[in-house]
């Protein structure tokens, strides 16, 4: 393990302490997220700024508001970590509205909202909400049992894209055929085809580097969840590095984790979420270094790819807090 990642790693669990002692309610599946924000900000957990913002979401967002489901925690980080909470609250409240006039409402929509803060300019918003639910409708149409609220996140990504509907439906479907050949259906697997979507390169390329990165971490003797962690793992096609080093990387930083407060007891993560967890270190660390090499993707490549992975673990973290709730 290098030291970049070794010093990702440790920041990432302060972090994740801290988000953690401020949201003591919330689902232990949320402060990961809401940690990775910090640390790819590059940025310390401020605690009473974080109080803050939580505070200031809670008057502004009743009980019952999609603001105060799975995604209040990233909410909440990225609005600390922004120079104007209120202006950018009010804009993806704006956002949200807009979306709303052509999806039903949903905790997915609100984090796709929070991420057109991001991504769009205020003017684009009302395009790309009318092109998300063209992008919709036509993945419920080939997909109706897997295409769920989730996937208006993805569609809201994948239509701020410069190629064509035709295009992007095209490269969707010809990755889900690929990734359908070694994986079961699942919502998973079908928002895995999304993210290889958002990111430059031909489906067999993007589709085979993935199921490569899938194959070199169970020969290295690892284990990777084939349900709802498969987003974060195509995450790395817009990655050139060789799948072996990924593997040997995410197998280290799996471990390390093990070790660590949250992961060592049978009350912790589970093994999937672990190497899920992992996968999101080792993708962010890896997003630096090629934001300051001379990445031959495109800069709109690797936001989609960022974004795409802080939409998975979003969509896993409520997923995986749903079943640990129906479980008890």
């Amino acid at each position: 393990m290098n030291s970049q990642l070794q010093t990702r790693i440790v920041r990432y669990l302060e972090a994740r302490e801290a988000v953690k002692s401020v949201f003591p309610m919330e689902s232990e599946y949320s402060f990961p997220v809401g940690a990775n924000l910090y640390v790819t900000a590059n940025t310390p957990v401020d605690i009473e700024r974080l109080r803050d913002c939580k505070r200031f979401i809670k008057s502004e967002a009743g009980i019952f508001s999609n603001f105060r489901g799975s995604v209040f925690v990233p909410l909440a980080c990225k609005l600390a970590l922004c120079g104007d909470p209120a202006a950018q609250w009010e804009r993806a409240r704006a956002n949200y509205r807009m979306l709303d006039e052509h999806f039903f409402r949903s905790e997915y929509l609100a984090l796709a909202a929070l991420l057109l803060t991001d991504s769009a300019s205020d003017a684009d918003v009302a395009a790309i909400a009318a092109r998300a639910r063209t992008l919709y409708l036509r993945m419920r149409g080939a997909h109706p049992f897997l295409t769920g609220q989730e996937d208006a996140v993805f569609s809201v990504l994948l239509a701020q894209s410069p190629r064509s509907d035709d295009e992007l439906f095209a490269d969707m479907e010809e990755c889900y055929r690929l990734l359908d050949a070694r994986f079961p259906k699942s919502d998973g697997m079908q928002a895995a085809s999304h993210v290889l979507a958002m990111i430059d390169g031909a489906s067999a390329q993007k589709a085979g580097r993935m199921i490569a990165l899938f194959d070199a971490i169970a020969d290295a003797g690892g284990r990777y969840g084939r349900e709802w962690q498969l987003p974060a793992l195509a995450a790395f096609a817009a990655d050139d590095t060789p799948v072996e080093a990924i593997a040997s990387d995410m197998l280290e930083t799996a471990a390390f984790l093990h070790g660590q407060s949250g992961y060592r007891t049978v009350f912790g993560y589970d093994r999937k979420t672990r190497m899920m967890h992992a996968a999101m270190l080792v993708a962010s660390e890896r997003d630096a270094h090629l934001a300051n090499t001379t990445a031959q993707q495109s800069a709109i490549a690797m936001i989609a790819a960022q974004q795409a992975m802080l939409c998975a673990m979003v969509a896993c973290s409520a997923a995986s807090a749903s079943a640990a709730s129906s479980a008890h």
